[in-house]
């Protein structure tokens, strides 16, 4: 073979291999994200996720309405969907196969940790109520049958000795709790979000509540019994006619993924949501609390390889979680 076609030879195998790493550039991933309901945070918050990191050009994500930690993590972890929103909590039960779960699902992995999620427990101001073993006898929302808010409930009522037996029990999501409260039909409903929550604000401009106020003793006693909860407070004034600080426990909102999406397409997601953190800072107020400095605080599941990627070239300290 002459040089003259030698060099056509290789200038069109170039061109040929040019043109399979222009495609493969050019191709995007689509990636959904589970959130929750449109009356708690995950949903605003998952939108805002989602357009920050389809900014980049190599992933289209889409933010999808969800049934929140429980629901999300039985999908994610039969493969059903890319990413999700979940408590650190209920990872760690879903990882390990506690409580709601029957088996372990270790092909969880962490995406990054978001912002805290405080309980959030709403009292009716005739009900007079001053501690939590003040529920005796009253008529409480505990969350959904099985969700992740009614497992949390159930650790703080061990604390509490407490037991359903105690008081008439509603299993009510977050928008029906507030609609019961509205029908006078409930005096105590327990939600797990970031604060403030859009159905607790709505609430509190037709009705008389107020949240309830945990000792210092107890939350000390709860983290110690399980220390996923840390002691928390939602500010004065965060929701009408609630002047005064609230002492909580709080866990901590996740974005979870599964080993088996790759590498490249987790470093992008965290590299474009960090990339565009002022964006998703717009979308609510507890989306302020989403930071690169925390986006390793309270994990309950290994980091995803390209999440660990991105955060040891931003120099955090990747936790190994077993």
């Amino acid at each position: 073979m002459n040089v003259k076609k030698l060099g056509i030879l290789f200038s069109s195998t170039l061109i040929g291999l040019l043109a399979c790493v222009s495609i493969a550039a050019g191709a995007v991933e689509y990636v959904s994200i589970a959130t929750g309901g449109t009356s708690g945070t995950y949903y605003p918050i998952g939108g805002a996720i989602a357009q920050a990191v389809s900014k980049g050009g190599a992933i289209q994500a889409t933010a999808e309405t969800g049934n929140a930690s429980v629901a999300n993590l039985n999908l994610i972890g039969k493969g059903e969907i890319e990413i999700g929103f979940a408590q650190n909590d209920t990872s760690f039960w879903a990882y390990n196969g506690l409580n709601m779960f029957k088996e372990p699902m270790k092909n969880l992995r962490t995406v990054a940790a978001l912002y805290p999620e405080h309980v959030q427990v709403i009292l009716a101001r005739d009900a007079k109520i001053g501690t939590i073993n003040d529920l005796k006898g009253k008529r409480v929302s505990v969350g959904a049958a099985g969700s992740g808010v009614e497992a949390d409930v159930r650790a703080i009522f061990e604390v509490a000795k407490l037991q359903y037996g105690d008081m008439k029990v509603d299993h009510l999501d977050f928008g029906a709790t507030t609609s019961r409260f509205k029908d006078n039909q409930i005096d105590v409903g327990f939600v797990v979000a970031g604060f403030p929550t859009a159905s607790i604000m709505d609430l509190t401009t037709t009705k008389d509540v107020t949240l309830l106020s945990f000792s210092q003793d107890f939350l000390a006693q709860l983290n110690k019994a399980h220390p996923y909860f840390v002691a928390s407070i939602v500010p004065a004034n965060t929701y009408r006619g609630i002047d005064k600080d609230t002492q909580t426990p709080a866990v901590v909102a996740m974005l979870v993924t599964h080993d088996k999406m790759p590498e490249n397409v987790i470093y992008e997601f965290v590299k474009n949501m960090y990339a565009n953190l002022d964006a998703v800072h717009a979308s609510h107020a507890t989306a302020k609390q989403i930071t690169l400095e925390k986006a390793l605080d309270g994990v309950t599941l290994p980091v995803h390889p390209g999440a660990a990627k991105f955060f040891k070239e931003k120099g955090l300290t990747v936790p190994d979680i077993k």
